[in-house]
C-alpha cells in the first residue's frame, strides 16, 4: 500500500521540557504507516523556513517521506505548545495559529500534484489541513481518508459537506457515548463513506464497515506519552486494511502501533532543544 498525506504538520512543543518534536495529523499518519510497512509514503503541505521547519524535513527524510511537493514559505512554522499531566495524557494549551504560514496560505493544488498523488493507493487529510475545497478533485482519483478529529471541530453541515468525498472517516469519540457513536456512524455511512472509526483513548475503539461493527480494546503499555496515539492507530489501520481488506488484522495492527506511540515523548518522536 502506497499513502500520501496532504495537510497539516506542526511542532509540538513540550513546556515542561523545553522541548519541540514534529507532527501534526497528516504528517503523524504518513508516518505510522510507513513504520507498519507501507510501502512508501509521502507529505505534500506547507512549512515555514525556521529551524523548527528544517527540523520537521529532516525527520521526514530520516522516515523515508517523501516531501518533494512541499511548499517552503518565509515564516514560522506550525507550532502547538502542550504540556502532559500525571497520566501521560496531552494536554494543548496553545498554538501560533495567528501568525504560522499553513493557518495563514491557503494549499492549491496544481495539476502536477494531483498527478504526483495518482501514484499512491490513497490519500490522508484532517479537519486541520484545510484542504475542503481540494477534496472533490482529489476523490476523483484516488480513496481518501478524512481524521475530524473530536467533535468541537464539526457539525452536521460540515459532515454533509465533506463526507460525500470520503471512504474512510475518523473520528475521536472519548467524550461520546454508544447511543452516539451509533448515531454518528449511520449518519456517516448515509452520506457515503465505506469505513467508519472512531477511537476512544483508553475504551475501545468502535468501527463499522458498511455497517458490520467492530471493536478493539487497547494493547497493554506503559504509558509514557499518549501525543499522537490516535494518529498512529488510523495510519496502522489504514497501512494494514486498505488492500487486504480484514479489518480484524487492521485494527489488531493499529492498536500495536497507538501503544508503540505512547512508549515514548513526541507523536514519532525526534525531540530536539527549543
Amino acid at each position: 500500500m502506497k499513502l500520501i498525506a496532504i495537510g497539516d504538520n506542526v511542532v509540538d512543543y513540550y513546556q515542561d521540557q523545553r522541548m519541540m518534536y514534529p507532527g501534526g495529523n497528516a504528517l503523524n499518519v504518513a508516518v505510522a504507516a510507513k513504520r507498519i510497512g507501507a510501502e512508501s509514503c509521502a507529505y505534500l503541505g506547507i512549512t515555514g523556513d525556521d529551524a523548527a521547519a528544517s527540523h520537521v524535513i529532516e525527520c521526514m527524510r530520516l522516515e523515508g517521506i517523501d516531501a518533494s511537493r512541499i511548499r517552503r514559505t518565509y515564516g514560522p512554522n506550525g507550532e502547538a505548545v502542550v504540556t502532559l499531566n500525571e497520566e501521560g495524557d496531552r494536554i494543548f494549551v496553545g498554538t501560533n495559529r495567528g501568525i504560522r504560514m499553513p493557518s495563514l496560505l491557503q494549499l492549491k493544488l496544481t495539476e502536477d500534484d494531483l498527478a504526483y498523488a495518482e501514484k499512491y493507493d490513497l490519500i490522508h487529510t484532517s479537519v486541520n489541513s484545510d484542504i475542503e475545497h481540494e477534496l472533490a478533485r482529489l476523490s476523483a482519483r484516488r480513496p481518501v481518508a478524512f481524521d475530524f478529529s473530536t467533535r468541537k471541530k464539526w457539525d452536521e453541515a460540515y459532515l454533509r459537506q465533506v463526507c460525500p468525498h470520503l471512504t474512510y472517516a475518523f473520528f475521536s469519540g472519548s467524550d461520546m457515548g454508544q447511543s452516539e457513536i451509533a448515531e454518528l456512524t449511520a449518519f456517516v455511512h448515509e452520506l457515503g463513506v465505506k469505513v467508519v472509526g472512531v477511537t476512544r483513548g483508553a475504551d475501545p475503539a468502535r468501527f463499522s464497515e458498511a455497517g458490520a461493527l467492530y471493536t478493539q480494546e487497547p494493547m497493554p503499555v506503559r504509558i509514557v506519552d499518549t501525543m499522537g496515539a490516535g494518529d498512529s492507530f488510523i495510519g496502522g489501520f489504514l497501512a494494514s486494511y486498505h488492500g487486504k481488506g480484514d479489518m480484524r488484522e487492521a485494527l489488531a495492527a493499529a492498536a500495536r502501533a497507538a501503544a508503540t506511540t505512547c512508549e515514548h515523548f513526541g507523536a514519532f518522536g525526534y525531540g530536539m532543544r527549543k
